[in-house]
């Protein structure tokens, strides 16, 4: 590249994210100067917390207590980009208007389609065929900015580890990084997303999506029990629910063909034939 490295910042609360993130970058001739990351009020799993054991080396870490201190945190870092990634706050527009190259941000979806906080839930409690990734410039509003990249993800119509699919989205992301910079170099404004308005928003599941209705078809109660699965920190209940034998249990894994009797799991028909849990726990009843 004919002019200097940027000064790159990246926004997350996913410990991989920022490792993948600095190495492409690197391999590209920028220069990662740190990692932005909120203090998690939800705890999540330990690999992928933001900590000084795993966050990529020769990298500041800086973690912020609310929105408000982000915009003096970034100011005194003078990046030229930010790159944002898994985070869960709305950056404020005093904060986007800090870096001269402005502001990206990787949503794990086909923007305009699945908006919001839950987009991979979303696509699977939609029915998709397939999951996505968009880069896109950030602006006021959450996943409404100008597209730079996108790529479809594949998906497995027994797709229900949010670990293993967000893993294979890495390499589909990273693989866009470089048009995306080039776009960015070259002072593109990237394409206004040409949203309809019927497009399903990914909010967060409420209490009409917690019992499992088992007059439904078998698919839509297997997609029902896959969707929870990727609702990651939803805001309200815990689902999917059902009362099997007696008791009250959170269904967690469900298969559309017979596993076998080894399997130990049970079965129960639906609106078009069976289906079996193969795992789920036991809810406390409410006092």
């Amino acid at each position: 590249m004919t002019e200097a490295p940027w000064r790159v910042v990246l926004i997350t609360s996913v410990a991989p994210v920022a490792t993948r993130l600095a190495g492409s970058l690197r391999e590209l001739g920028h220069d990662p100067v740190a990692v932005v990351s909120p203090r998690r009020r939800v705890p999540i799993p330990a690999d992928l917390t933001m900590t000084d054991e795993n966050a990529p080396p020769g990298i500041d870490v800086i973690l912020a207590r609310d929105k408000r201190s982000m915009e003096p945190l970034i100011a005194a870092l003078a990046p030229d980009l930010l790159l944002c990634w898994g985070f869960p706050w709305l950056l404020p527009a005093s904060v986007l208007a800090i870096p001269r190259l402005g502001a990206v941000n990787l949503h794990p979806a086909l923007l305009p389609r699945h908006r919001g906080p839950m987009p991979m839930a979303w696509a699977v409690r939609s029915g998709d065929s397939r999951f996505g990734v968009t880069w896109h410039r950030m602006d006021d509003q959450f996943d409404t900015g100008p597209i730079l990249a996108q790529a479809t993800v594949p998906m497995d119509p027994d797709d229900a580890e949010m670990r293993e699919v967000a893993f294979r989205m890495f390499p589909i992301a990273l693989g866009l990084l470089p048009r995306v910079l080039e776009r960015i170099a070259a002072g593109d404004a990237g394409d206004s997303q040409r949203a309809t308005g019927d497009e399903p928003y990914a909010g967060w599941f409420g209490e009409d999506y917690v019992e499992i209705d088992w007059s439904k078809p078998s698919r839509e109660i297997h997609d029902q029990v896959r969707a929870w699965a990727f609702a990651i920190n939803n805001r309200g209940p815990a689902g999917p629910l059902a009362t099997i034998d007696g008791q009250r249990v959170r269904v967690t894994r469900t298969s559309l063909v017979d596993p076998g009797a080894a399997a130990g799991a049970h079965r129960v028909e639906s609106a078009d034939g069976p289906i079996w849990i193969l795992a789920s726990e036991p809810v406390a009843a409410p006092d």
